[in-house]
């Protein structure tokens, strides 16, 4: 019993209210609720790949112009990059052809139904033999098949230019020889490959547009938290250059496939507008929580402390009266009390004995805390003197 007593004492301390201002002290209250596991994992942030487009270049040609810079603001339809390329020389020259050909067609094919009539005409007065008639007859089905044939040749060569030069405006210094490469979604650029001079051949990347607040939060959750990485699930996450701020995500797609050599699995979650605070390819900290599970007193995480070889939490009792909310409003007794802890993730530890549901624990603090403490044990000053 004298032991225990010396124990007791020498694993206490008090803090005043000024004390637990400086060091920071905050707490918690132990309490019974369903568990849940917690994974934490890093994450990554990217552009949204359904709200993504990456413009190449649909000809060989040279670069002539890049409209664009990142970060700029497009919109559908904009003229980004502009080629100079033979294609679009032989696509024009092409197109002229098809309209005289389709100009042509027409004065055969009204020359052709001309004859035909007449033909009709003379044919029906006896005057004009049965295989007159017939040719005739047939002269206008071959107009009308070749007035066919250039049309289809006059939509084939406007297709292709249209092609090259796409649909809208026309920004100033563009020529009728150049090839326009124009974005079909509006958004921000976030990438320019194009250099003014280069020479491209077709599929070459050019600019990158992503839809505005499109980004995806890209993360590997372990092989066994897969229940937990269900679509439609919630992710926090956190970024360093926003500390303190937690922001959302929704799980989207979750991979068919387990990576055969890190046992994990990627899920991508879209993450909602946060009013320009997100960038992509920003690092990040995600946690992900499971399904609840069967009751069980839990505590915060940081309340659990290494004491000596021991496993303790740290309990604050209040010396005065005091609103029961209150973390800092008069003086509280610290003590290290010793607990069995079974379940553990990054925001909460499974208490399984030592502790009694309602106690409350310390959180933030607990360092210095248990560091006060250990000076004690260690027989240094007086419990009113640190």
């Amino acid at each position: 019993p004298a032991e225990a007593v010396e124990a007791t004492a020498r694993d206490t301390a008090t803090f005043s209210d000024v004390q637990q201002r400086l060091v920071g002290l905050a707490t918690a209250v132990a309490d019974t609720q369903p568990w849940r596991e917690t994974w934490e994992v890093p994450a990554r942030l990217t552009t949204d790949p359904d709200g993504t487009e990456t413009l190449g270049s649909n000809v060989e040609g040279r670069v002539k112009c890049v409209l664009v810079l990142p970060g700029d603001a497009v919109r559908p339809g904009q003229v980004l990059v502009t080629l100079h390329s033979h294609e679009m020389n032989d696509a024009r020259g092409a197109l002229g052809r098809a309209r005289a050909g389709i100009a042509e067609a027409d004065d055969a094919l009204r020359l052709a139904t001309a004859a035909a009539e007449r033909a009709e005409r003379l044919y029906a007065l006896r005057a004009l033999s049965q295989a007159d008639l017939e040719r005739a007859r047939s002269a206008r089905v071959q107009a009308r098949a070749m007035r066919q044939q250039a049309a289809s040749e006059l939509a084939r060569a406007s297709s292709f230019v249209e092609h090259l030069v796409g649909t809208g405006p026309v920004p100033p210094g563009v020529d009728d020889h150049d090839v326009l490469i124009r974005t079909p979604i509006a958004g921000t650029v976030t990438a320019r490959a194009a250099a003014p001079g280069a020479v491209v051949l077709p599929g070459a990347p050019l600019v990158t547009v992503s839809r505005l607040g499109g980004l995806v939060l890209r993360l590997h959750v372990p092989e066994r938290a897969m229940a937990a990485a269900q679509r439609g699930a919630t992710v926090r996450f956190t970024v360093p250059a926003w500390p303190g701020r937690t922001f959302t995500a929704t799980v989207a797609r979750v991979a068919p496939v387990v990576d055969s050599i890190a046992r994990a699995v990627e899920v991508l979650a879209k993450v909602p507008s946060a009013d320009g605070a997100l960038r992509a390819e920003m690092s990040a900290a995600a946690l992900l929580d499971g399904a609840a599970g069967a009751p069980a007193l839990v505590v915060p995480s940081a309340a659990v402390q290494a004491f000596e070889g021991d496993t303790v939490v740290l309990t604050a009792t209040p010396l005065a009266s005091r609103p029961p909310d209150a973390d800092a409003a008069g003086p509280v007794r610290v003590e290290a009390v010793p607990v069995r802890v079974g379940r553990r993730t990054a925001r909460q530890a499974e208490i399984l004995a030592g502790l009694a549901p309602g106690t409350r624990v310390v959180t933030a603090g607990a360092a210095i805390a248990r560091a006060e403490l250990l000076k004690r044990r260690g027989g240094g000053e007086s419990e009113h003197g640190h």
